[in-house]
């Protein structure tokens, strides 16, 4: 039976596109791009500026410190980048916070147009017109939204069939299922005083399991408890 392998397509809008140029060639990322499951294009906003110094920048009105990104080569940018399956998502401080729910739900879809801003951000009407969804990876600010874009988009990849080596790895990440995840331990078994759990030297999988899953229960408790008050774990 043939199986449709999904492949998603990502346009990433940046000041500063070169910042990425590691990050799509390196490690998961970068096998999933060699392998045709991901499609990562990098462009310069500043290639659709009108500007004849290629500023895409203005003073802001109503007066205040900074500059703020101009509408025109925004939508020029995204008007020719867009297809009929495309989504617009704008990296932005005071946006929805990147889940990993989030990140699985954006790993259906065909072709996604990230913005990333600068400056003191970008003008509302961009916002209002063209962005589909804006999204936070954290209640920080940094200096533009090029790092956030190559956090979501790895956070999204990994979510994609195909992109891991092993598909169970997702199963244990942090945040599956609502909980943290268990602690890992390799060789040696014994290091510097420090053993291993017995119990993974047993070679018992359903003490093992038990184990793994009373660990992410403990850590989750100690650490994240807003995750058990929210209901998200189970």
């Amino acid at each position: 039976m043939e199986v449709n392998v999904a492949m998603v397509k990502f346009d990433c809008l940046s000041l500063f596109p070169h910042m990425l140029d590691g990050f799509v060639s390196c490690s998961i990322v970068g096998r999933a791009v060699r392998s045709g499951l991901v499609t990562i294009n990098l462009h310069d906003l500043r290639r659709w500026s009108t500007n004849k110094n290629g500023s895409v920048d203005d003073s802001p009105f109503g007066g205040g410190a900074g500059m703020v990104m101009r509408p025109d080569p925004i939508f020029a940018a995204v008007e020719e980048l867009k297809t009929p399956n495309s989504r617009t998502i704008f990296l932005s401080p005071d946006g929805a916070k990147l889940t990993s729910a989030a990140a699985k739900r954006l790993s259906a879809e065909e072709h996604l147009i990230l913005l990333s801003g600068h400056y003191e951000g970008i003008d509302q009407r961009v916002r209002e017109a063209l962005v589909d969804e804006e999204i936070s990876i954290g209640d920080y600010v940094i200096t533009n939204g090029t790092l956030a874009s190559a956090v979501l988009m790895d956070a999204i990849i990994r979510q994609i069939p195909g992109v891991l080596g092993d598909a169970n790895s997702l199963d244990q990440d942090s945040f599956s299922g609502g909980l943290l995840s268990f602690p890992q331990y390799t060789r040696p078994a014994e290091f510097r005083g420090m053993a291993v759990p017995n119990v993974l030297l047993s070679g018992n999988h359903g003490e093992i399991a038990k184990w793994r899953r009373a660990q992410r229960l403990l850590r989750t408790k100690e650490r994240r408890m807003d995750l058990i008050k929210s209901g998200s774990s189970e």
